[in-house]
């Protein structure tokens, strides 16, 4: 099933009802990943909303697009998107990360519409590298997506995956690089420099483009682009702003997983209102 075309507007302001739903997510719960999960809101907006063939009454379907967050820490963005897709109520967003509950603080694949289990850096890309082989050799006409964390390719086995997907002519694999500069530790080239990154994807094979990772239409052109290759697996690195949609939280190494002030949540509420209000028709 194909989703009904939306405007660019459309799906910016799609994105920032997922930043909000993610932040309010966050808040219930008193904990969560607030930067790495604001980044890659524009990127998970043209997924579900325009790119992916899911559908919500039908999670399991064989043939059905699939994503891996390999970065499954930033759990509050997919499944805010999720919920604002239809796979399950927008209420059940209040289990994040509860003891008695199954919407853990790390992607869990018994959540509607979660296609792997994450959380341990490195692996996702191995996995979705099977998914995309099994699809072809099913022949499936689906595609299958990854997101990675700029700080997450530090780890030797996503190079691994890059260099299998190429050898094996993974055409109907896409990665996205969430190259937002920072992680847990502090500044990205500070704590181990993996750049240049698209040109190591090329050294394996790949096709890779660097985009804006918080234009829409970058994303939408990248992936139809993407969506046209048959034998070469794509890296779309996505060069975006930790924290992104709020002036407080942007760029600050503190919210990759630190908690705001009740003033700050304050203060990013009211951002995202606003910015949602004047997205309104």
């Amino acid at each position: 099933m194909e989703n009904s075309r939306m405007t660019n507007r459309e799906l910016e302001r799609k994105a920032g009802e997922i930043r909000k739903a993610l932040l309010e997510t966050i808040h219930h719960a008193g904990s969560g990943h607030i930067g790495g999960s604001m980044s890659i809101a524009d990127i998970l907006s043209v997924l579900y909303f325009d790119a992916m063939n899911v559908e919500p009454s039908d999670p399991e379907k064989k043939d059905r697009d699939r994503l891996v967050l390999s970065k499954g820490h930033c759990s509050p963005a997919l499944y805010a998107t999720l919920a604002l897709k239809g796979f399950f109520p927008p209420e059940k967003l209040k289990d994040f990360r509860r003891i008695d509950a199954d919407m853990s603080g790390h992607v869990e694949m018994h959540v509607p519409g979660v296609d792997m289990s994450t959380g341990s850096l490195g692996q996702g890309l191995s996995v979705a590298l099977g998914m995309a082989m099994c699809a072809k050799a099913k022949g499936y006409q689906s595609r299958v997506y990854a997101i990675l964390g700029d700080g997450e390719i530090q780890e030797g086995q996503i190079w691994e995956a890059a260099m299998a997907a190429g050898f094996y002519h993974a055409g109907n694999l896409t990665a996205f690089i969430d190259n937002n500069g920072i992680q847990l530790d502090g500044r990205l080239e500070e704590v181990m420099n993996p750049l240049p990154i698209a040109e190591k994807f090329r050294a394996f094979g790949w096709n890779a483009i660097e985009i804006n990772g918080h234009s829409i239409q970058e994303i939408r052109s990248t992936i139809k682009l993407s969506s046209g290759q048959n034998t070469v697996p794509t890296a779309i690195v996505c060069h975006t702003i930790k924290g992104k949609g709020v002036s407080i939280f942007e760029n600050q190494v503190r919210f990759h997983g630190g908690q705001p002030t009740s003033e700050e949540w304050d203060t990013a509420f009211r951002e995202i209102n606003d910015t949602l209000h004047g997205l309104e028709d």
